[in-house]
């Protein structure tokens, strides 16, 4: 057995690309080594700005002797099928065994595959893998046909056993492989020879190269938060800039600086935004404040003067930086508490394209404050509110900060809305309404937030569905599938009642007669005409052949009814999706989607728990194979005699003690769980289909449904149809596995 040894030393590698690189690294030599029969007990890859290491832990010293046994073509065939085989397997005539078998004699091939020594695999792996890298840009230097991410200077690769170690040879574009290695650029860039990976990990260690990075984070994090507490301060927690930052430096050197009072009263989230963008800077706040007082930087190297030179410079460059932050501010400021006010902004918004076949930025806005007051009476939100809140939310955009921090945008709308003197509601209606952009971000709560983020997001889906513009497999380039989570998301975490289908139905109804209205021989229709109450196919061709002038709109009017449903099962999916990750089946799902009322999600949803709680218990599983017993016997019995039982069971035809029983417990079950479901009681509608459970049990242990008596094994047949419509009013149970 032996150790693995790789470093590739190049020019500095993008802190972006490093951790992918090493994984990259990791997985293309040891698939490769595998693939040639080389097997390892284990292996890490470990990366700093300059280079990617790789060790790999209990290999084997040599590939193993394989012997394969391959058949050929009969003997007697022709020369050429002969030939063929020999060629492919790499053997003489007379290398070839004949044996008999049940079709005759047929030649054999035994192939041995002599085992290879470790570095002569390894050395073919690596230099694959380096020529093959797949770095997501990558650069070609001096006469050589090497690309790397940047310029790579040397190659260590060896092999360790206990007897010692040697070198894998290996020559890449005159790049040949060795034993050594450089510690940090400045601070000891003296060549090093190591002998293993202990050695190799403690010599850089000396020459302050920290090679790993979770090491380095560590280092920074401890340091930088000690600093800050030793000032009464803290530091703003940002894992992703601690991230980035430890892929910058080799040795990291914590330094705290101090910001220019004269910036001190910009908000807090442009100070941390301008310092993290521009300069990889830690923000450092007052915990009694919350004011943005200092920040950290990051050096790559101890100094004489203990980093007060690197701290001057980062200071007066940082200066400059939020010079510019403070002028965007103070001038967005002054247009929004002046007579136009963010209005002014709004203008601009009519030359910014959303989407070329969906129109302005303006036109959008307009839009969604039309949804939003349509909404805001369901999410009990005042209409005047969300509309003036719809309408001003997306001006930020045209501010001079948002456009310098896009980032902001939203969050500087309810600075600007509040310096403008704008009611409470609608400042946090402007940073609230992109929420939620993920599963784990909050959700509004606000009415009048709820009302604009639902408006804005469905304005959204209801354009790229009304232009085809769907998610395809992976691909969703315009996040239709997050907003749509969104919307889940904010209907369910409020509680919002309303029909889905009616609000989208109108919204790519609209959606198509805007696109309509583009064509010269169509005519405009109001807006305020479309908004219909539930989409139909009626409505629509009605208010087709206003904008199209012409009575054959037949086409127009079921292409959107069904651009409507698609986009309402779109919605279903993705419910489905986070339902599953809730824990709750998706086979129980389907059996809720399949009942009216399906666009009501969160009716859709109450629901789905109670069927999932109820299914998971004794009386779910067993009645659940009563029905699917009964559904059967029902479903073939009606196909074999042409007929639907659906008529209900007559008591006088009873025959039977707990055929009584079952008829009893159905007129009772039947009566109970319809209160139940009318009440959205789903709780007690559950325990009324358990109730069910002993007397279904009972019928089909004592009774044949397919009496000789006709009449009988008709009444009950009947009485199963009865089952299937007291079980159908919670749920299509027939959807349901098991």
């Amino acid at each position: 057995m032996a150790d693995l040894l790789i470093e590739l030393f190049s020019e500095e590698i993008p802190a972006r690309m490093q951790a992918r690189a090493g994984e990259d690294l990791k997985k293309r030599m040891t698939d490769g080594l595998v693939e040639a029969g080389l097997t390892y007990a284990g292996a890490h890859a470990l990366t700093t700005p300059r280079r990617l290491t790789l060790a790999v832990e209990g290999l084997l010293d040599h590939s193993p002797t394989v012997r394969e046994e391959r058949k050929g073509p009969k003997v007697g065939a022709p020369e050429k099928a002969i030939e063929g085989f020999l060629r492919g397997a790499g053997l003489c005539r007379d290398q070839l065994e004949e044996r008999d078998t049940a079709k005759g004699a047929v030649y054999f091939a035994i192939i041995e595959k002599p085992g290879r020594p470790a570095a002569e695999i390894i050395a073919e792996v690596l230099e694959d893998t380096i020529r093959n890298f797949p770095w997501p840009k990558s650069m070609r230097w001096g006469a050589g046909s090497l690309r790397w991410v940047r310029p790579l200077h040397s190659i260590l690769c060896m092999l360790t056993r206990e007897d010692g170690s040697e070198v894998v040879p290996l020559n890449i574009d005159g790049i040949k492989s060795g034993d050594a290695t450089w510690g940090h650029r400045f601070m000891a860039p003296a060549r090093i020879s190591v002998t293993s990976f202990e050695d190799y990990a403690a010599k850089l260690k000396r020459a302050f190269v920290v090679l790993d990075p979770k090491e380095r984070e560590a280092a920074i994090w401890q340091d930088a938060t000690n600093q800050a507490f030793a000032s009464g301060l803290e530091v703003v927690d940002d894992k992703g800039l601690l991230a980035e930052v430890a892929g910058l430096v080799e040795w990291p050197v914590v330094l705290m600086g101090s910001i220019d009072a004269e910036f001190l009263d910009l908000p807090p989230e442009v100070l941390q935004t301008s310092m993290k963008e521009h300069q990889k800077f830690f923000s450092v706040k007052n915990p009694k404040t919350g004011r943005i007082e200092k920040f950290i930087t990051v050096a790559n190297r101890e100094t004489a003067d203990n980093g007060a030179t690197i701290l001057a410079g980062n200071q007066k460059v940082l200066s400059a930086r939020l010079a510019d932050a403070k002028f965007f501010w103070e001038n967005d400021l002054r247009i929004a508490k002046s007579e136009v006010g963010m209005e002014g902004w709004l203008e601009s918004l009519g030359n910014v394209t959303f989407h070329n076949k969906l129109g302005t930025q303006a036109a959008r806005i307009d839009r969604i404050a039309a949804l939003a007051r349509e909404i805001a009476p369901v999410v009990g939100a005042d209409a005047d509110l969300a509309e003036q809140a719809a309408k001003v939310a997306k001006a930020d955009l045209s501010s001079e900060m948002v456009y310098e921090f896009p980032e902001l945008q939203g969050l500087m709308g309810r600075y600007y809305a509040q310096a403008a003197g704008l009611p409470q509601e609608v400042a946090n209606a402007c940073q609230l309404h992109y929420s939620p952009l993920g599963p784990s971000d909050e959700v509004p709560t606000e009415p009048v937030s709820v009302a604009v983020a639902l408006a804005d997001k469905i304005d959204t889906l209801t354009g790229f569905w009304a232009i085809d513009e769907k998610p395809t497999g992976s691909k969703d380039p315009y996040a239709l599938r997050r907003a749509a989570l969104g919307v889940i998301r904010l209907v369910l975490e409020n509680d919002v009642r309303f029909v889905l289908s009616s609000v989208i139905g109108n919204a790519v109804l609209s959606h198509d007669l805007a696109l309509r209205f583009s064509n010269a021989n169509s005519k405009q229709v109001p807006l305020k005409d479309v908004q219909v109450g539930k989409l139909d196919r009626t409505t629509a061709a009605e208010l087709y052949i206003q904008a199209l002038g012409t009575s054959d709109t037949e086409a127009a009017a079921d292409e959107v009814v069904s651009k409507a449903n698609d986009l309402l099962s779109f919605f279903h999916d993705r419910l489905k999706v986070f339902l599953r990750d809730q824990g709750i089946r998706h086979d129980v799902i389907d059996a809720c989607i399949a009942m009216e009322g399906n666009d009501d999600l969160t009716l859709l949803v109450k629901r789905a728990r109670a069927l999932e709680a109820f299914m998971s218990s004794e009386d779910g599983e067993n009645l659940l194979q009563g029905f699917k017993r009964a559904n059967n016997i029902l479903s073939q019995a009606e196909e074999k005699d042409g007929v639907e039982y659906s008529y209900g069971a007559d008591k006088k035809f009873i025959e039977d003690a707990a055929e009584a029983a079952l008829f009893d417990a159905l007129a009772a079950g039947e009566g109970a769980i319809s209160s139940a479901i009318e009440a959205e009681d789903f709780a007690a509608a559950m325990g009324g289909m358990a109730a069910l459970r002993a007397p279904v049990d009972a019928f089909f242990e004592a009774v044949q449904v397919n009496s000789d008596n006709q009449v009988v094994r008709r009444n009950r047949l009947n009485l199963l149809s009865q089952i299937r419509k007291v079980c159908g009013q919670v749920a299509d149970l027939s959807r349901i596995e098991g």
